[in-house]
């Protein structure tokens, strides 16, 4: 069905992590007779990668396509954590108005602002929908109030502040324009859409522009570009020319060998498609992300949208570890580095650059979400490497030394307050404000160095026992704010290399606390547990107990052992220091001295 570029509607729907917006788009799919009666859809379809199911978060934008009656509505659901802020900046120059979703009960948080904010820089209008309206704590003429003081707060303007208000329980598949009561279905979502957000600009008859807003990969097609069509038509075998606005050298005559459209979840081919849709090429050699495809005969690349750098980086290199290549399918400097810049292609806010080493390869990213998701993919495809402690990056503005800042926007039990204060005090936090929020919780807003979060996650979980939620976005660079103290323990370092025992690890277990149990394969400079004190301690967890004529081996047995820390790979990624590393296989997390050799190590230390 080839729709007119009236009757075409490109909505992004924007919103912080968890506010509902994968669950949104479910239930407009639903209701739009996208699935048939008797198909069975696993809930959040969109979020199709196995990470994204696991941690309920979206980490790619997808772009799905609803026929309502005789409109196209083309949607592009977003990430909503900051670290993938990259995606959210590119999919917005492809349509013309965001959904922005905001929970009723929790109402706007920090990447609540930054994604709206992005919007009311490219003018785009919003529409505001209040989800889960049906939560028994709901506060729904508060958040209303929050968003609007939000809008003034980003400097929205006059039509950008009449923005209709939706209130919608995406999980029950209903919404309303009246908050007290709801209607049956999500009609009033739909008909709220079609009225408020404009069609697209653009004439079919004019020579063809398609700006490449994201990059899809796909094992036997290679390269998908995805974008709007700005203008003009795109034709099946159609000669074009790719061109970059930022890099005037680009200039490269192609063929459109395949053109995709949306329909549901489905990328169904086409032969042609025009101004306003949102399509899908592949077959196109060397498409990059903010290339335009033109005409022939007018080559006009268009402008995109600047990413963000990145704030973190860390070192990857080849697992030299005793125990290397025995757990891993891809282990060679060769394998590491092609996997690197393939991502390379999928993710702008990446960034990868090779070091002196040949074995050893520099990557920035985002933040440490940001590049602990690359590190879990990656392991999952089967590859083994080892990784360094995520370090920020200064820059030196005006001659001054900057660094990269966090607002964090903190909801605390009223009794962990002052403990969460004081290390984030400790940490270069400075309060911005704090007020007490529903439920006995208080929110703190305060202003951090992104380095004085590292590592701080986990122990925020622990002084707040696990009721404390946290969220952070980045908010600039400021001068340096001097030094943080580092952790305030140290490390259990098994002295040799062998299989742990119970006899051994019975007596480290006195040390501190043991990240592996009995019967491990463990080498000399591996990192077994953490010691509760300031400071390395190597211990012999391979040892057994000397047997004698009135000892046997059996006493072993009834020695009790406090179970095992097992740190995830954020956790692991926190609690390394800087002389340490993380092993990382598709089976195992290690953590390990950068030098294993106990004498060689000594001497550096010396020398620091």
């Amino acid at each position: 069905m080839k729709n007119s570029i009236k009757d075409i509607r490109n909505i992004a729907i924007i919103a912080h992590v968890d506010h509902g917006k994968t669950t949104l788009v479910d239930g407009l799919l639903r209701q739009s007779g996208t699935f048939r009666e008797n198909q069975n859809v696993q809930e959040r379809v969109m979020d199709s990668n196995d990470i994204e199911k696991e941690r309920g978060i979206t980490i790619l934008s997808k772009n799905t396509a609803i026929q309502y009656g005789d409109k196209k509505i083309n949607i592009i659901d977003t990430p909503g954590h900051a670290d993938f802020g990259g995606e959210v900046e590119r999919v917005l120059k492809m349509v013309n108005g965001v959904v922005l979703v905001v929970d009723a009960f929790e109402g706007p948080m920090p990447q609540t602002k930054f994604v709206l904010k992005k919007a009311l820089e490219l003018k785009l209008p919003v529409i505001v929908c209040i989800n889960k309206i049906d939560r028994p704590e709901a506060r729904p003429n508060e958040v209303i109030d929050e968003v609007l003081d939000l809008f003034i707060e980003l400097g929205a303007d006059d039509s950008q502040l009449e923005c209709p208000f939706v209130y919608a329980s995406a999980k029950n598949g209903t919404a309303s324009l009246d908050m007290e009561k709801q209607d049956e279905n999500m009609k009033a979502l739909f008909e709220t859409i079609i009225d408020f957000i404009p069609a697209p600009e653009g004439s079919e008859e004019d020579p063809l522009q398609l700006l490449i807003s994201t990059i899809d990969y796909n094992e036997y097609v290679g390269r998908i570009g995805i974008g709007k069509v700005e203008r003009g038509t795109i034709k099946l075998n159609q000669e074009a020319v790719i061109l970059n606005y930022e890099d005037e050298t680009k200039s490269k005559k192609v063929r459109i060998t395949k053109i995709y459209q949306f329909e549901g979840l489905e990328r169904v081919e086409t032969t042609e498609s025009s101004a306003g849709n949102i399509i899908a090429v592949s077959g196109v050699e060397g498409i990059n992300i903010g290339d335009t495809i033109c005409a022939v005969e007018s080559p006009e690349p268009l402008p995109f949208v600047k990413i963000s750098e990145p704030t973190l980086s860390m070192n990857f290199a080849v697992n030299n570890s005793p125990l290397a290549g025995l757990e891993g399918k891809f282990i060679t400097s060769r394998q590491l580095r092609d996997r690197l810049y393939k991502e390379l292609q999928t993710d702008v806010g990446l960034k990868v650059e090779d070091t002196d080493s040949t074995d050893s390869f520099r990557v920035s990213g985002r933040g440490e979400l940001h590049l602990s998701i690359l590190i879990e993919n990656m392991r999952r495809e089967g590859y083994e490497f080892q990784v360094s402690k995520p370090e920020v990056l200064f820059k030196v503005i005006d001659g001054v030394k900057q660094e990269p800042m966090e607002r964090a926007t903190i909801d605390v039990p009223e009794e962990f307050v002052g403990a969460v204060i004081e290390k984030l005090g400790n940490r270069k936090g400075e309060i911005l404000t704090m007020n007490p929020s529903n439920g006995g919780y208080t929110r703190i807003e305060l202003s951090i160095p992104a380095r004085g979060l590292i590592g701080y996650r986990s122990e925020f979980m622990t002084d707040t026992k696990g009721n404390g939620i946290i969220n952070t976005i980045f908010d600039g660079y400021q001068p340096y704010k001097g030094e943080i103290n580092r952790r305030s323990v140290g490390s259990l370092v098994s002295f040799e290399t062998g299989e742990s025992v119970a006899y051994g690890l019975y007596s480290a277990a006195d040390r501190g606390i043991l990240f592996i149990s009995a019967g491990e394969k463990v080498y000399s400079g591996m990192v077994v547990g953490q010691n509760a004190k300031q400071g390395d301690i190597e211990v012999n967890i391979c040892k057994k107990k000397q047997l004698t004529n009135t000892r046997s081996s059996g006493t072993d047995d009834s020695l009790r052992l406090p179970p095992p820390k097992r740190l995830s790979l954020e956790e692991s990624l926190e609690f390394i220091d800087d002389d340490e590393l993380v092993e990382v296989t598709p089976k195992s997390l290690r953590i390990r001295k950068a030098i294993l050799d106990k004498n060689l190590r000594y001497k550096s230390q010396k020398k620091k």
